[in-house]
């Protein structure tokens, strides 16, 4: 492992619950639940106040209303929490020499030879006292030689604390956690590991490589290294992509609107999955027509921000109804654009738990057999 890294990870608390709270601050110390409002919608996020009645994200929604009847329920305004993210990022990119915003409420800084000056915990405990000053919001962070073990070190330190992890550290920090305390666990992978007796992050490193691969494909040794501290991944600083998009040309030029009725749908399933990989979402469809005279014609709608197939899919069939102009079709191509940072977690106020859920084990699979491991019946 490079123990000369330092790698500062910031986590606004509660994001959507902190924001919801200045701009109304009667909210303040009471239980606040944020997600979609049905009984078939899923919990964003959660106050503290909400988490002591065992309420979490993800959580059906109806699960929440019976474990706290009495909390207040909102559905969320992500154009306040957008507004909010881009202030601390903004306060951010005017301290930091490099830094990587990875989700709406997370970013990365790498501070590495900055301890030649000063000290980087004394430059972070700063510039997190700045953000809370300058954005109202409560932050927290974790500061240690990777980005792993320093996005653990920050859940660990919440609720709005601070917490550095040395090299000479690590095994003692890591080894007694949870093994769902690692980044990437989800409920699906912590319940196999533990049905195996594998509980804790020693457990984790004690068991063979060998039997991790085979419970975990290529995951596995992911996880393995980040386990062991030696996870080394760069904090990416380049500026972000706007838009993913995939095209097909068909070998003869088809009218046979079955067929690429299909392609659409193995389209929208890959750019989807490209999206909730990359922990962004997208609120702009594109459909591409070119036929077989080369006449290339598209047209472009404006979607609430999501990342999930079965709500892009219709807008896409509806967008190629509009356009296609009962011709034969020589090229199609679909451009999910207007890409923000958000996961999956935007998503959460309008899906269902059972969508969240197959979204979730569907990737899972993708991640450990290949993206082309598994797709929807058409």
């Amino acid at each position: 492992m490079d123990t000369n890294r330092s790698i500062l990870h910031l986590d606004l608390d509660t994001f959507f619950v902190s924001v919801e709270r200045l701009l109304d601050s009667s909210l303040n110390g009471k239980p606040v639940i944020i997600g979609g409002t049905s009984d078939r919608g899923v919990v964003s996020t959660c106050s503290y106040e909400a988490r002591k009645f065992g309420v979490h994200s993800a959580m059906p929604m109806v699960t929440a209303r019976r474990l706290c009847p009495h909390a207040i329920y909102i559905k969320g305004n992500y154009k306040e929490y957008s507004k909010y993210s881009n202030l601390v990022t903004e306060i951010i990119a005017s301290k930091a020499p490099l830094f990587e915003k990875a989700s709406i409420d997370e970013h990365y800084l790498d501070l590495t030879g900055m301890d030649r000056f000063f000290g980087t915990l004394k430059w972070a405990k700063e510039l997190r006292q700045n953000i809370i000053k300058e954005s109202g919001l409560p932050i927290s962070f974790g500061l240690s030689i990777n980005k792993s073990i320093a996005k653990i070190a920050t859940d660990e330190s919440k609720p709005n604390g601070e917490l550095e992890v040395k090299a000479s550290e690590i095994r003692s920090f890591l080894n007694p956690l949870s093994i769902k305390k690692l980044p990437m666990v989800g409920p699906k992978t912590f319940n196999l590991l533990s049905s195996m007796g594998i509980h804790t992050v020693q457990n984790f490193v004690n068991t063979s490589p060998e039997m991790i691969n085979r419970l975990l494909g290529e995951h596995g040794n992911y996880l393995r290294k980040v386990a062991l501290g030696e996870e080394n991944s760069p904090v990416i600083t380049e500026h972000e992509r706007k838009s993913i998009s995939v095209e097909t040309t068909f070998s003869q030029d088809t009218l046979d609107l079955e067929f690429i009725h299909n392609k659409l749908v193995k389209m929208v399933e890959e750019l989807c999955y490209t999206l909730r990989s990359e922990n962004k979402v997208c609120g702009s469809i594109v459909i591409k027509i070119r036929y077989g005279n080369f006449d290339t014609h598209s047209k472009q709608k404006s979607i609430p921000l999501t990342a999930s197939d079965h709500l892009i899919m219709p807008q896409v069939r509806q967008l190629f109804k509009e356009l296609y102009g009962l011709q034969p079709i020589r090229l199609i191509g679909v451009k999910l654009s207007n890409l923000s940072f958000g996961s999956q977690q935007i998503d959460l106020f309008s899906d269902t738990s059972d969508m969240l859920n197959l979204y979730q084990a569907l990737d899972e699979i993708k991640n450990k057999f290949g993206k082309k491991s598994i797709n929807r019946a058409i």
